[in-house]
């Protein structure tokens, strides 16, 4: 462990340093209240500033009530507030309706006067689970009566009932209970995980340490560079933790984050595999030379293959277009399904043997002007095809044969839909914003479970995003966030709201059933103004990060898929200069990688480092670990 600068106001981490010190935080008590940290959830690091202290009503303005939670009336008066889960009177504000301006959510931009207040949050689905016996305005602070507990109940069972949310009906052939795919899990390993009813953390390889508070592990600073540069790409072997970083790829001791092995490469890196395969290969995508003069923006033509147990880049080659030419084809993505690497790009695509990088097969433009946009992997390997004009897309998802290339089944999105994402290739899930609805940059409007044997869809799933917060902010195939598939199940974070608490926000992750669309009975709630996201299954678990408030570390849980139930793997501390260097990462901008008690943050996209007044230092890594 290496230890940060002893003046929290600095920030976090310095460089790594060896030996590490004793106490690895110089912990020294504060000067004064901890100030937060810039920044919603989800959003870019903005410049530090940060959020003022917790906002209280003025004086006469009534507290909000808790979320979730139905509100007494006096003695003696008949009920006032139907149940919840039924339309609310505009003169009660709570949940599912805007909230007033004088009360802001943490994670909400401030507002001043005569700017509207925050967004209502009010997604058709199960309420949290009521606190009873915590005091309620309106009703003197009493416990809740058995009446109102069975009443409470009551209400939760008829909104699981009914407030599943907005389902369109299966098109094109199977029946609606049609057969059950076995799920995969969205982890970095592409292993297969089994659903299994209250299976709890028998059904994940991630257990619960004895101490589950972490320590710093180890931190790598910022690379200098003078315009955004690509840096995505993160994987965890058994001994190395591997990082791209400005014209090679490195591999890092685990614990000490000392330097094991660096590949050099001629160009920097523009893409990378998620999916790795069981030996530690996996592939990229990168320039085929450094920026000169004459050529400011290489071209990203070089497809290879890296042994990340070894540190070798294995093969390395371009193609050319299968339509003709001799330039070759320009890649702005790459995947892995077993053997075969798989790229993509406007130019067209190409599959190579993940070990010998001979060429398998490049799909063929037609009459349609069809080609491959970008492929998924994982378990399977699945192809978004474009065809149409620019002004009239037409995106086609196919199932391939890895090795050949041919299509086992295909789907035709709807129109509307300029890109598709896809979410699971086993089960098939793809994400798309039909019609450019979504409106608020998520990229998703509509999940789309698909037989991929058939070709025929099996359920149409719409995500409000209002009130669902994952991600597929790219036009690129691959490079969705905050969200898992397993089970059979799509499990998806709700949109920040105001929680049970006098100030600040929270969210939970819910369920989707693939076969029926609908939204299964159960949810884990982040607590308040925590921010829970999917990472990855683990068998019939989900591992989830609880993004934590500015005075909090933050928390990796794993959820039991079925019941929802939460176990702690990891506390982050709570130390100002450990925050705030842990909460400087953006989820819109990171990766997140929580493998068997070690959490690694990593930025994918760096910039010259920002000017601050509070001289905040940024990182490329930081890790965690317990025990």
């Amino acid at each position: 462990m290496t230890q940060p600068p002893n003046d929290p106001p600095q920030g976090g981490f310095g460089a790594p340093q060896d030996p590490p010190p004793a106490d690895p935080f110089g912990k020294q008590p504060p000067a004064a209240p901890p100030t937060p940290p810039a920044g919603g959830y989800g959003s870019p690091p903005p410049p530090p500033g940060g959020f003022g202290p917790p906002q209280t009503p003025p004086p006469g303005q009534p507290q909000n009530p808790a979320y979730g939670y139905p509100q007494a009336p006096p003695p003696g008066q008949p009920p006032t507030q139907p149940g919840y889960g039924y339309p609310q009177p505009p003169t009660q504000p709570g949940y599912g309706f805007p909230q007033p301006p004088t009360q802001p959510g943490y994670g909400f931009p401030q507002g001043g006067p005569g700017m509207p207040p925050p967004p209502g949050y009010g997604y058709p689905t199960a309420p949290m689970q009521p606190q009873y016996g915590a005091p309620q305005p309106g009703n003197g602070g009493k416990k809740f009566s058995t009446q109102m507990q069975i009443i409470v109940a009551a209400v939760v069972a008829v909104v699981l009932i009914v407030g599943a949310g907005v389902i369109y009906a299966s098109s094109g052939g199977d029946d609606e209970g049609g057969k059950k795919t076995e799920a995969s899990s969205a982890g970095t390993d592409g292993g297969e995980g089994k659903g299994g009813s209250d299976s709890g953390l028998g059904g994940g390889s991630e257990k619960a340490p004895a101490d589950t508070k972490s320590a710093v592990g180890f931190q790598l600073p910022h690379p200098k560079v003078t315009e955004t540069t690509t840096v995505s790409g993160s994987w965890v072997t058994d001994k190395a933790y591997v990082k791209t970083g400005v014209y090679e790829i490195v591999g890092y001791d685990l614990a000490k984050g000392t330097k094991l092995w660096s590949i050099p490469l001629e160009g920097q890196l523009c893409a990378a595999s998620r999916h790795m395969s069981k030996d530690y290969k996996t592939a990229i995508a990168f320039e085929e030379g450094k920026p000169s003069k004459a050529d400011k923006y290489p071209s990203c033509n070089q497809v290879g293959a890296i042994d990340l147990a070894t540190g070798k880049l294995t093969w390395s080659k371009s193609v050319t277009s299968a339509s003709g030419g001799d330039e070759p084809v320009r890649f702005n993505e790459v995947t892995l399904s077993g053997s075969t690497v798989a790229a993509g790009g406007t130019g067209g695509g190409a599959a190579f043997n993940l070990t010998t990088g001979a060429e398998l097969w490049k799909p063929k433009t037609d009459a349609n002007n069809c080609y491959d946009k970008g492929y998924g992997g994982g378990e399977a390997l699945v192809a978004v095809r474009k065809c149409g004009t620019y002004d009239e897309p037409q995106l086609i998802i196919q199932a391939l044969n890895p090795t050949t290339g041919a299509p086992l089944s295909s789907y035709e999105m709807p129109a509307g839909v300029d890109y598709a994402s896809v979410i699971s290739t086993k089960p098939l899930v793809v994400a798309a914003d039909v019609g450019d609805t979504a409106g608020d940059g998520s990229g998703i409007s509509d999940f789309f479970s698909i037989d991929a044997a058939t070709g025929k869809l099996t359920v149409r799933i719409s995500a409000d995003a209002d009130q669902y917060a994952a991600r597929c902010g790219s036009t690129e195939v691959e490079t969705c966030g905050s969200v898992a598939v397993g089970n059979n199940r799509l499990y998806v974070p709700t949109e920040e709201h105001e929680g049970g608490g006098e100030y600040g926000d929270t969210n939970e992750i819910v369920a989707f059933d693939l076969t029926t669309g609908k939204l299964v009975g159960g949810r884990a709630d982040a607590g308040d103004r925590y921010t829970l996201t999917p990472l990855r299954m683990d068998g019939a678990n989900v591992i989830a990060y609880k993004r934590p408030p500015y005075d909090k570390g933050g928390q990796i849980v794993s959820i039991d898929g079925s019941t929802f139930k939460e176990t702690v793997l990891m506390q982050n501390p709570d130390d100002e200069a450990v925050r705030k260097a842990e909460t400087s990462f953006s989820f819109d901008y990171a990766e997140f990688i929580y493998e068997k008690g070690r959490l690694f943050i990593s930025e994918t996209m760096i910039s010259e480092p920002r000017k601050s007044a509070f001289d905040d230092k940024e990182y490329l890594v930081v890790s965690f670990a317990t025990g």
